[in-house]
C-alpha cells in the first residue's frame, strides 16, 4: 500500500515508519522538519516538508496524497503552550486541511490519531468504551482541541461516506526514545535530565489514575487498522493503569498527597510566570481523564499490548533521565546547553514561534 503519514518524524510516527517499512509498504512522510539525509529513517520514506498550521501546506498535502491507499494523521502540537492560537491552527486547521486533501483525491482510508483526552470527564474509575462522550475536559486546551477534531471527523463522515474513517484513542503514549522530547515539553530548560532521579517528594493527587500505552503498541494498532480497513473508534491502553503511587515509586520519591485543585493552582502560577512549559490544563486532564475499555481493539483488530502501564512509565522516565532520543529532529537529544542557547535566540519554548 501507499501510505501517507503526517507527523511521521514524531514519537508515534517514527515507530510506525519502522513497522510499516518492514512490511514493504510505500511510505510518504509529512513533517515540519523532515530528517536529514543519512539516518536510517530518512531512507525509508518519501519526505515532504510542511507545517500543517499554515495554509501553504494545502499544496504539499494535495501532492503527497495522490494515489494514496491510506492517510494516517498523527501531526499535533504541544508547544508553545502560551500560544493557543498556534496550537489550534495545527490541531484544527491542520486536521481540516488533511480531511480536505483526503476528500479531494478520494483516498479510501483515513486513520486519525485521537486521544483519551477527547473524552469527557470521568464519573468513576470504571473503564469507558468508545461510545463515551467526546466533549473533552474543560480548561484543558489539549483536550478541547482533540474533541474539536472529533467533531470535524463527524462532519467528514457525513460528507465523505466513501472514505473509511478510523479513530484511535490511546492513553498517554511513550517509549524510551521519546525522553528528550518529553523533557523539552515539560521540564524547564535549566533543569538537567538527571535531576529527575533526585526528587525526594512528589506532590500529587493520590486519586489520579492514568491509562498509558507503549508507542510500539500504538504503531501495531495502526498497522492492524490499515490492514483491516477497520471503521470506527478504538481505545488503546496497556493493561494496568498508572497510579500516583506508581509515578512516585518510579521516581524514587515519597508521595505527598495534594488535591488536584491545589496542584493546579501551583502549576498555573508557574506557567503564568513563564517558569513551567506545561499549562495547568494538564492537571485537569490527569485528574479527570477516564480509564479505557480496550475490548473492541482486542476483538476486532486482534490487538494485544505488550507492555503494562507501569512498565511504560518506567521506560519513559528512564529515557527522560538519560535524555534518550531518536534520529529525527522532533526526537533530537535535549541538553541544558541547547535549551539555554535556543531560549537566548528565540525565547522559551512555551511561547516562541518555531521557524
Amino acid at each position: 500500500m501507499r501510505i501517507v503519514i503526517t507527523g511521521a518524524s514524531g514519537n508515534i510516527g517514527t515507530a510506525l515508519v519502522e513497522r510499516l517499512s518492514a512490511g514493504g509498504h510505500e511510505l510518504v512522510g509529512i513533517a515540519r522538519r523532515p530528517p536529514e539525509p543519512g539516518p536510517k529513517l530518512a531512507g525509508l520514506v518519501e519526505w515532504h516538508s510542511a507545517d500543517l498550521a499554515e495554509p501553504e501546506s494545502t499544496r504539499v498535502l494535495a501532492r503527497a496524497v495522490q494515489h494514496a491507499d491510506a492517510v494516517v494523521h498523527l501531526a499535533w502540537g504541544f508547544q508553545p503552550s502560551h500560544r493557543l492560537d498556534l496550537l489550534e491552527a495545527l490541531a484544527i486547521g491542520g486536521t481540516r486541511r488533511v480531511l480536505d486533501a483526503v476528500a479531494g483525491v478520494g483516498v479510501p482510508h483515513l486513520v486519525h490519531m485521537s486521544s483519551v483526552g477527547a473524552y469527557s470527564p470521568k464519573s468513576s474509575d470504571a473503564p469507558v468504551n468508545e461510545t463515551y462522550p467526546t466533549d473533552g475536559v474543560p480548561r484543558s486546551p489539549y483536550s478541547k482541541h482533540k474533541a474539536a477534531a472529533e467533531r470535524l471527523l463527524d462532519q467528514f463522515e457525513q460528507t465523505s461516506p466513501a472514505v473509511t474513517v478510523t479513530r484511535l484513542r490511546p492513553g498517554i503514549v511513550g517509549r524510551r526514545s521519546s525522553g528528550s522530547a518529553l523533557l523539552r515539553y515539560g521540564v524547564p530548560g535549566l533543569v538537567p535530565a538527571k535531576a529527575l532521579e533526585l526528587i525526594p517528594v512528589l506532590p500529587l493527587d493520590p486519586t489520579i489514575r492514568i491509562p498509558m500505552v507503549h508507542t510500539e503498541d500504538v504503531a501495531g494498532a495502526i498497522a492492524l487498522a490499515l490492514q483491516a480497513r477497520a471503521p470506527g473508534a478504538f481505545n488503546l491502553a496497556a493493561t494496568q493503569d498508572v497510579t500516583a503511587h506508581d509515578i512516585a515509586s518510579a521516581l524514587g520519591a515519597r508521595l505527598l498527597p495534594v488535591p488536584a485543585r491545589v496542584l493546579r493552582f501551583g502549576v498555573s502560577a508557574g506557567w503564568h510566570a513563564r517558569l513551567l512549559q506545561l499549562d495547568p490544563g494538564w492537571i485537569d486532564l490527569a485528574s479527570r481523564v477516564p480509564l479505557l475499555d480496550t475490548s473492541r481493539a482486542r476483538a476486532e483488530l486482534g490487538w494485544n499490548p505488550t507492555a503494562t502501564g507501569p512498565e511504560v512509565l518506567h521506560e519513559v522516565l528512564a529515557g527522560m533521565a538519560d535524555s534518550a532520543h531518536g534520529d529525527s529532529p522532533a526526537l533530537r537529544s535535549r541538553t541544558v546547553a541547547d535549551q539555554v542557547r535556543h531560549a537566548f535566540r528565540r525565547g522559551p519554548i512555551a511561547h516562541r514561534r518555531h521557524p
